[in-house]
């Protein structure tokens, strides 16, 4: 078997709906669809697409994350430090190590490249 060396995601199928691990809702009642689109074939590098409705969460992660905002408007502010808004056309990228809050301030959509053990 042939492995596809160009993958291009298409519509968004099979989002698991649950809260991802080391997000917890602190206003409001967002909810998240994570599409997990493709998997390197050693599980070290995962990509998709991630949707969300308004509201907080505060994050705690554990991963690198690359991100590429395709529509909505987040305030992402680090533990002591400066919030940062994102929005449509932004691209941008949050360490293993941050905590912080996620305030999605209109619906969003996003996708991700997300280094796994980074």
């Amino acid at each position: 078997m042939t492995r596809k060396t160009v993958i291009k995601f298409g519509k968004v199928e099979n989002a698991d709906a649950s809260d991802l691990p080391g997000w917890v809702v602190v206003e409001g009642k967002p909810t998240m669809k994570t599409a997990v689109q493709h998997t390197t074939e050693d599980g070290k590098v995962l990509s998709g697409t991630w949707q969300a409705t308004p509201g907080t969460y505060h994050a705690t992660y554990t991963d690198y994350e690359f991100v590429h905002m395709i529509a909505g408007r987040i305030i992402i502010t680090p533990d002591g430090g400066e919030p940062v808004e994102v929005g449509p056309g932004d691209a941008f990228v949050v360490e293993a190590d941050f905590k912080g809050t996620w305030k999605i301030i209109e619906p969003v959509t996003k996708h991700f490249v997300v280094t796994v053990g980074s």
